[in-house]
């Protein structure tokens, strides 16, 4: 197999809009999931549903890529499954470093999706002497002084940094200076990094922060809701104490 170092995906060449290339790993998730169930086909809406976005955007999406379905069919399931990997890269082999073998490091490298999605861990990198040479995922774990010598000798050019905040720049720093052109970071700081280099990053902390405004936003909702319905069922009562004229009736003498 090709390496990811001298074969690039073909997304910018193709001039495929960077919001639909962030859908397409969605699209390859819920085609894959048919695949396994051994459905042939699908339509637009049903794809569309499962992969959380509208049907005319899903067709839009798709229009990039020169899939078009077929109308009272829809399309077919394989075909998009291998269209979609090749446009992400996914049908190479690309070989990635994961530096910072802590907890999170350790749980990366013990995730079982990457060989099956075209990436395969090429070594595991941490700055503890302890560290060397300790099985982690059946991968021994390598010492940061051999970082440049594993890119080099491994073809890498996809690098995961699952380190404190703290060393993250200084493992960026060395990544790109070594030949990387893509990092997918995890340590909670923002890298710099020069042109050519793409930077994603992973912040769980960012995303339950978002929840919970969101989880604010509806508690507050339902408060404003329950606050009104006890005022309207006040006006209600109100009313129906009222005369037909809307006033109190007087009180009758005994």
């Amino acid at each position: 197999m090709a390496t990811g170092r001298t074969h690039r995906p073909a997304t910018r060449s193709r001039g495929i809009p960077e919001a639909t290339v962030a859908r397409l790993p969605l699209y390859l998730r819920a085609l894959t999931a048919l695949s396994e169930r051994s459905v042939p086909t699908v339509s637009s809406e049903e794809l569309a549903a499962a992969a959380g976005v509208n049907s005319a955007k899903l067709r839009k999406d798709f229009s990039y890529l020169g899939s078009y379905g077929t109308r009272g069919v829809g399309y077919d399931v394989e075909y998009l499954v291998y269209q979609i990997s090749r446009e992400l890269g996914l049908t190479q082999d690309w070989p990635v470093v994961i530096v910072g073998i802590g907890n999170l490091g350790a749980a990366l490298a013990n995730y079982g999706g990457f060989a099956s999605r075209g990436f395969r861990v090429a070594a595991l990198i941490d700055a503890d002497p302890a560290m060397a040479g300790k099985p982690v995922a059946g991968i021994p774990v390598q010492h940061t002084d051999e970082l440049e010598s594993i890119i080099r000798d491994n073809g890498v050019s996809i690098g995961v940094i699952a380190t404190p905040a703290g060393a993250a720049q200084q493992v960026c720093d060395r990544l790109v200076a070594a030949g990387v052109t893509s990092i997918l970071n995890f340590a909670p700081t923002v890298l710099s990094v020069p042109d050519g280099v793409d930077v994603r990053k992973v912040d769980l902390s960012i995303e339950l922060q978002i929840l919970a405004f969101h989880e604010q936003r509806k508690a507050g909702e339902e408060a404003t809701a329950g606050a009104a319905a006890v005022q309207a069922a006040a006006r209600e009562e109100t009313s129906t104490d009222q005369g037909p004229d809307g006033d109190v009736p007087a009180v009758m003498p005994a």
